[in-house]
């Protein structure tokens, strides 16, 4: 066997552990936060002892790390290399017709509730024209968010709107372009008769576009 064979050969181990649509939510789910066996299980609609299985899968492949606690084990990306997921999802819907078809569905459904360019909406933040709301769960907030947002889980909104300046535009984000609570908060401010837009991106594309990410405590 070749030195290529070999490569090969190993090269496919990752593509046998992508190849599990539960791994990819498993997966994506990483990027936004460690998490522990548990908390995936329930993000992803899964027995804890399928999601066990599952991620066993991908440790093999060294696609995620494993950490134990006391009794309880945090998963994480094994390191930002394996941050490709954008990129899968773009080569999905550049080749697969029915990827396509999904997003551009979802694009139609959302479409009057994201139109917000990037450089124009950090410039609106800085001139204090903005407020940009994380709306996914507090974890995710404190592993990496967008500079400047605001943590405001989706479970939470309705709640801590008073909280909420008037006059303001807000501009809410989630997990990505196909994630459904930026858009669900969007409805429920509007309801409320705050102006409000969706970001489709979320941390991992942001961060990719070379823009401000941090990390830290819910303020």
């Amino acid at each position: 066997m070749t030195a290529s064979d070999r490569v090969y050969q190993q090269l496919a181990r990752i593509g046998q552990a992508l190849a599990s649509a539960p791994r990819l939510a498993l997966l994506d789910l990483l990027r936004q936060a460690g998490r522990t066996v548990e908390d995936l299980a329930r993000e992803a609609g899964l027995s804890v002892a399928d999601a066990s299985q599952h991620l066993k899968v991908l440790r093999q492949a060294r696609l995620v790390e494993a950490e134990k606690r006391g009794v309880f084990v945090t998963y994480r990306v094994a390191d930002e290399a394996v941050d490709f997921f954008a990129a899968l999802r773009e080569l999905g819907e550049a080749r697969l017709a029915e990827v396509r078809q999904i997003a551009d569905d979802f694009t139609a459904r959302r479409r009057d509730l994201e139109a917000v360019d990037r450089q124009d909406l950090i410039a609106r933040i800085r001139a204090g024209e903005a407020i940009v709301l994380d709306v996914r769960p507090a974890k995710e907030y404190e592993a990496a968010h967008i500079a400047g947002a605001l943590s405001v889980p989706l479970r939470e909104l309705e709640k801590r709107l008073g909280e909420l300046p008037s006059g303001r535009e807000f501009v809410a984000y989630c997990r990505g372009p196909y994630c459904v609570l930026a858009p669900e908060a969007v409805r429920l401010l509007r309801a409320r008769g705050f102006r409000a837009v969706a970001l489709g991106d979320g941390v991992a594309e942001w961060r990719a576009q070379g823009l401000p990410v941090t990390a830290g405590d819910v303020p």
